[in-house]
């Protein structure tokens, strides 16, 4: 059949009645908007298509590749294999401070026969242990806070039992002082002031965060945990220097492959066999005193200075306790412009508070003096109204020592010295010392036309000085190879060093024979 002849066929008649027609159009377009609205799709305006353009056809949608394995393939035995995932972290509260001491514990671990060492040798010194803990109760919780703010490694909060047993009065025979045993120059660099008022290097806010600066400092250059205490035992020239020779040797360069000293050496492996005894001291028999998750001590302003027995006084403590919490004061005064704040046990700092209100007497008693010149211990204290004794038992000087210029000096109060210590001196006040002058005894020879006063013009004596020290008159004639006493003046340590090195040049004459051994003075090098 032709389309010519199909377009020819007349369509067939569908007879409808008009209400059966009408019924069926609104059903048709009411199906036609439901069925519109449902696919209906947002779509970018695009330009209009000319009549004439070919309509675009989809593309057939590609089948998916089958999955179903081939039957010829056998399936594998159902086994369990061992698994390591990762550690839960726990939302509850630690119990005590060990327990959160613990949980922070970020350092890689060292384990060789020197941490068993040392673990043997604190596992077998129970008292020792004990007593080093107790000591940690006060201070602690704070580290601890300290080193969680910073993001560091917990372990850096036991670093205290290594350097001083948690005692913030240590001194080593370096010079090396407080909980973290900083040397004098090293505690200058991170600000810890030493004067003659206080030594901020035992402080305990200031010397725990000039500790943790050092740490961060040392870890940022050398990239390394034990290297940076390596650095903080030996100071960092020291570990450079060791890890550049074995670059150049092509050796490794870690903590346990450098070159170091004995004391160096051991000073991880004490760390990490501290670290083990309180991780698991069940499996070293010790007993840890119970330390709470909370603070020990509260910070109290100062806005005056006040006298440290006044302080304990009003804080109901007792001055021992008070000085063990604020170990850097030196004086028995409080400068409030060189230590604004001090320590109080936590319930004692709001009795301070309560009683300093109701409190109306004076708040200090004691001030600083600057010396205006060069005198003499006797001199000084005959001009602030003390005596003596006082004066040297105050401000630590020894016998047979002048007061140079310049030196700050603590005295007591009076109506024309009653004002605070300015900041200057607070931050910087040195005590500066010299030796006194004394008489030094020598004996001279008369020669062949000496006279009494061409011997005392020689020397720079009086003629009758000369005269008196030899009890003749000052007229008296001299006879050839007579021997006259002399006293000239020297410093006093100059006249001790004189007499020391006659008894040991005696001492020496005597050993002579013998040939004594050389004795061996062992220095210890730290970089702290």
């Amino acid at each position: 059949m032709t389309p010519a002849s199909l377009a020819d066929r007349p369509a067939p008649s569908t007879p409808r009645t008009g209400a059966a027609s009408t019924r069926f159009k609104l059903a048709t377009a009411a199906l036609t908007l439901f069925v519109t609205g449902c696919a209906t799709t947002v779509v970018p305006d695009v330009p209009a298509t000319p009549a004439t353009a070919p309509v675009p056809v989809a593309a057939a949608k590609p089948s998916l590749p089958s999955y179903r394995l081939p039957s010829d393939i056998p399936l594998q035995d159902i086994a369990t294999v061992s698994t390591s995932p990762y550690g839960v972290v726990t939302l509850d509260a630690p119990t005590d401070l060990w327990d959160r001491i613990r949980r922070g514990f970020a350092m890689p671990d060292l384990d060789n026969d020197m941490v068993r060492d040392r673990e043997q040798w604190y596992a077998t010194r129970p008292d020792y242990m004990q007593r080093m803990t107790e000591r940690s109760r006060r201070y602690l919780f704070h580290i601890v806070e300290e080193i969680e703010l910073r993001n560091m490694p917990m372990e850096l909060a036991l670093l205290p039992f290594i350097e001083s047993a948690f005692n913030p009065q240590a001194v080593s025979s370096a010079r090396a002082a407080g909980m973290w045993q900083f040397m004098p120059a090293t505690g200058e660099s991170f600000d810890l002031k030493q004067n003659a008022f206080r030594d901020d290097r035992r402080d305990v806010l200031a010397s725990t965060r000039a500790a943790l600066d050092y740490l961060q400092q040392l870890h940022g250059r050398f990239g390394d945990w034990h290297l940076a205490l390596a650095a903080y035992n030996w100071g960092q020239g020291n570990v450079n220097r060791a890890i550049t020779r074995n670059q150049r040797q092509g050796l490794p360069t870690g903590y346990t492959d450098i070159n170091m000293p004995l004391e160096t050496r051991m000073y991880v492996p004490k760390l990490q066999a501290v670290k083990n005894i309180l991780a698991r001291p069940q499996d070293f028999n010790t007993t840890l005193p119970l330390i709470g998750n909370h603070p020990f001590f509260d910070t109290v302003t100062l806005l005056r200075d006040m006298d440290v027995d006044l302080i304990a006084r009003l804080a109901e403590v007792d001055e021992k306790d008070f000085r063990v919490l604020n170990p850097s004061l030196r004086q028995p005064v409080v400068m409030a412009a060189g230590t604004p704040h001090v320590l109080l046990p936590w319930d004692n700092a709001i009795i301070f508070q309560r009683n300093l209100q109701q409190y109306t007497g004076p708040l200090a008693s004691w001030t600083a003096w600057v010396v205006p010149s060069t005198m003499t211990a006797a001199q000084a204290a005959a001009k602030v109204g003390m005596s003596e004794k006082e004066l040297r038992a105050v401000n630590n000087i020894p016998p047979r020592m002048r007061v140079r210029a310049g030196s700050s000096l603590l005295v007591p109060r009076t109506e024309k010295r009653n004002g605070d210590v300015p900041v200057h001196v607070a931050d910087n006040g040195q005590l500066s010392l010299q030796p006194e002058l004394v008489n030094g005894r020598n004996t001279i020879t008369v020669r062949k036309g000496d006279t009494l006063s061409g011997l005392a013009r020689r020397h720079g004596v009086s003629v009758a000085k000369l005269a008196s020290w030899n009890r003749i008159s000052v007229k008296a004639p001299l006879k050839v190879g007579q021997r006259l006493a002399l006293h000239t003046p020297q410093r006093a340590t100059q006249a001790r060093s004189s007499s020391a090195k006659k008894v040991v040049s005696g001492s020496a004459r005597k050993t002579v024979k013998g040939k004594p051994t050389a004795s061996k003075t062992r220095v210890a090098a730290t970089g702290k």
